[in-house]
């Protein structure tokens, strides 16, 4: 059985500038590690067996990084996005796409168990899947809640709790119908396009660890935190 996943490498990673003037974000250092590079030792964990990085900013570095997977001994293959595709364009790409496989963000930090994801997708037969996290978010400004200019509530700093993707979805390849060839579609489109057919979406829930590294916050938190956070993530 081919275990895919293809990881979205392409960004310029704007919300890490300086930083990613100089690397692109997936070889964004994480304790000893790039974070693809953590990544991509997961999944071969996982036993997946194919991974297909689709690169565009800064592509050179990153293959130059990871060549064809031998040295971390995993098969690596690359499609190059000429333009921005978004997260759901790239797949048209891709060659001999087929059955179910992963779709993922190469900035993300997760001790989530990528093969029994995959399995439950697949033994549910979902078209789509995400896999959601629970993320509290602090407003950090005093919140009010105003009718005709008149204060009805007011609350201090705030924390709202939201199931928020991950970055992480399993998709089967019936889904290549839903989106068009040689344009910008993200999960946003995607997402919006199935809702508005009618189509089951599904989810994943996973309650442990997250780090979305393409957020200050999240790229620190987990750097510092790194060695605690190692045998979770590769051991």
């Amino acid at each position: 059985m081919i275990k895919h996943a293809i990881i979205l490498a392409g960004g310029e990673g704007s919300r890490l500038r300086p930083y990613t003037l100089v690397l692109p974000k997936p070889l964004m250092p994480i304790g000893n590690y790039a974070i693809l590079e953590l990544i991509i030792l997961q999944l071969k964990k996982f036993k997946f067996n194919r991974i297909t990085l689709a690169v565009g900013y800064k592509a050179n570095l990153i293959k130059s990084f990871f060549g064809n997977g031998e040295k971390h001994g995993i098969k690596i293959d690359y499609v190059y996005e000429k333009k921005k595709l978004g997260t759901m364009g790239p797949l048209h790409l891709v060659k001999n796409l087929r059955d179910d496989f992963i779709v993922m963000n190469g900035d993300i930090l997760t001790d989530i168990n990528y093969s029994n994801f995959l399995k439950k997708h697949i033994k549910n037969k979902n078209l789509f899947t995400i896999a959601t996290f629970n993320r509290n978010q602090k407003i950090d400004y005093g919140v009010l809640n105003v009718k005709k200019n008149h204060v009805l509530n007011f609350s201090e700093k705030p924390k709202y709790k939201f199931k928020v993707s991950m970055g992480i979805y399993a998709l089967n390849y019936k889904i290549l119908k839903f989106i068009p060839k040689n344009k910008f579609y993200g999960f946003d489109n995607l997402v919006l396009n199935l809702l508005e057919l009618k189509k089951k979406i599904n989810t994943h829930n996973h309650n442990r660890i997250w780090f979305d590294i393409g957020r200050q916050d999240d790229y620190f938190q987990a750097n510092d935190n790194f060695n605690k956070l190692k045998r979770s993530l590769i051991k």
